[in-house]
């Protein structure tokens, strides 16, 4: 640590040969060092068809492309003397056959009681550090954002079969749009980050960060900034009692975000004991919840071949006569939502129902991408959907008796508290990498710094698609 200045190697820059460069300047100058080794990542020499307004020939070349394109978009935004270097490369993350990291960013070194600093004593990114200062912070410069990209995604257990996908126009369709990550990774190692551990409430050498300014614990009744330790641990797995205060987000909340909150109604002659309103997670792909959705019967999904995973296969007959013009309930695992969903619909059901297989409310979000998805589907607890299913032992092949309406109630904003106060993500138990430092998942409309990348983003910081940019203008930018 550098005293004098307030420094702190956040991240270690990496320390990689610098393969090339690429460049966006337009309000902010940002730079791009490519740091992969020769035929790795950036300079990988596959070749590769134009897509999507990507004139790159090659894998390596469209992947640059795609991050140019991204760093202009940031960089039309946002206004700084000193240029942002970012040093970029792709390597190998954590996957699945089910699950990816897509990418991970941060600061290389944070600041506090630099020239110009708005708050003392308080920690800043380095690249919002040097914004602030109009000048370079430090005496050794080097790069302000470490941003690493999965290799891997697409391939045999990693997330198999769904890649980048690296045109510049958002049609992405069951792939993963690469835009979006470079804009969500980019965003972090601007500064949508804490630097105070949620896990002790420790904070970093002692000093609050600008977010710890902002972060506010319900509980509590205070800021990360004036809360003890224990005070922030607890508000970080509060779930729904972590809330952003800066005034800029909070003004910008009916303007972004859904009034009402998405449930489920259950009622009908078979509903019995089950008749009731059910808390839900949204799914980041097909038909958003506004109002009456749809309305009608809820028939199970029975599994077809043992193992496979229900609702994992093209649909039976039978199981398309109990779902066609029905919701369709079907259990968690196995395979992505996705794939249950598509094969739901292309049954012929006008819903989807997600039963979880382990314990916890509330239900998140179904995450997946799939643009030719177009019913409604949302998740339900594992008790709520063993209720369900107890009201739905009496039907017969085709009908249940058991009416499911999928619509919204109240006036509270979809990712935002009672007060209109937007959520932080505060899951139990603690998210490593994701809890705190990004909006909450039950935010609707979804947002670009939710912890995973929904397919119905588009490439927009700003109101009224986006919060992003009222944060970063509430802690400085």
């Amino acid at each position: 640590m550098k005293s004098s200045k307030g420094l702190f190697a956040a991240l270690a820059a990496a320390g990689s040969l610098l393969i090339g460069a690429g460049q966006a300047q337009a309000a902010a100058t940002i730079v791009i060092n490519n740091i992969n080794a020769p035929g790795v990542g950036f300079n990988d020499p596959t070749p590769a068809a134009p897509v999507g307004g990507n004139t790159g020939t090659t894998l390596g070349e469209q992947r640059l492309i795609a991050f140019t394109y991204a760093a202009n978009l940031w960089g039309a935004t946002l206004t700084s003397n000193v240029p942002i270097v970012i040093n970029a490369q792709f390597s190998a993350l954590t996957c699945s056959a089910t699950s990816a990291v897509l990418g991970s960013a941060g600061a290389t070194r944070i600041y506090r009681d630099f020239p110009n600093a708005p708050k003392p004593g308080t920690w800043y990114s380095y690249a919002l550090a040097n914004k602030l200062a109009g000048v370079e912070v430090d005496a050794a410069p080097s790069a302000q954002i470490n941003a690493n990209f999965n290799v891997n995604l697409g391939q045999a257990n990693c997330l198999t079969g769904t890649f980048f996908y690296l045109g510049l126009d958002g049609n992405h369709g069951a792939n993963t749009d690469f835009v979006a990550v470079l804009l969500h990774e980019m965003g972090h190692g601007l500064g949508f980050q804490t630097f105070t551990s949620g896990t002790t409430g420790a904070f970093n050498g002692g000093f609050p960060a600008i977010w710890d300014h902002y972060l506010y614990s319900v509980a509590a009744g205070k800021t990360w900034k004036d809360a003890t330790a224990a005070e922030r641990v607890a508000s970080a797995i509060s779930v729904n009692g972590l809330v952003w205060t800066g005034p800029l987000v909070t003004a910008e909340v009916p303007n972004v975000l859904r009034q009402g909150t998405a449930v489920l109604q259950v009622g009908g002659a078979g509903a019995g004991s089950a008749a009731g309103t059910y808390a839900v997670g949204e799914a980041s792909f097909g038909k958003p919840i506004l109002g009456p959705t749809v309305t009608a019967q809820i028939m199970p999904v029975a599994t077809q071949t043992a193992g496979a995973g229900n609702g994992c296969e093209p649909f039976t007959e039978n199981n398309i006569k109990a779902v066609r013009g029905r919701i369709a309930l079907i259990d968690r695992g196995t395979c992505g939502f996705t794939i249950k969903v598509k094969n739901a619909q292309n049954a012929g059901a006008v819903g989807v129902l997600i039963a979880d297989n382990a314990a916890g409310s509330p239900p998140p979000g179904l995450g997946g991408s799939d643009n030719t998805i177009t019913i409604p589907a949302v998740r339900i607890t594992l008790a709520d959907g063993n209720t369900i299913k107890a009201a739905l032992r009496t039907r017969s092949r085709v009908a249940s008796g058991v009416i499911g309406t999928l619509t919204t109630v109240g006036s509270q904003y979809a990712g935002a508290d009672p007060l209109g106060r937007a959520l932080m993500y505060a899951p139990n138990p603690f998210q490593s990498g994701s809890s705190v430092s990004h909006f909450d998942v039950t935010a609707f409309r979804n947002q670009l710094m939710e912890p995973a990348i929904n397919g119905d983003l588009t490439q927009s910081v700003l109101p009224p698609q986006d919060l992003t940019f009222r944060l970063f203008q509430d802690i400085g930018w």
